[in-house]
């Protein structure tokens, strides 16, 4: 399995489980990532991103974006995107 580091966790919202990534590279609805950080290390498919609260179905390198996550994760734990 191949791994790309895609971005950072900046934030996460508890209350509503939604981690904010600066992302460094780009992401899709749909596509695989794995957070692996201190805390955290989980693997979950893209359900849905928001960018400046209006959902979008892909988001470029300098977004920063919130994605619903599966796991709790915290600041600067890092992204990687799985290539199948």
């Amino acid at each position: 399995m191949q791994e790309k580091e895609i971005g950072t966790i900046t934030h996460y919202f508890g209350k509503i489980s939604v981690g904010i990534i600066k992302l460094s590279d780009t992401l899709r609805v749909g596509e695989k990532i794995h957070v692996k950080g201190i805390h955290d290390d989980f693997m979950q498919t893209i359900d849905s991103i928001q960018l400046e609260h209006v959902a979008v179905p892909e988001a470029k390198k300098g977004d920063e974006v919130g994605i619903k996550v599966s796991g709790k994760v915290h600041e600067n734990d890092k992204v990687f995107k799985v290539l199948e």
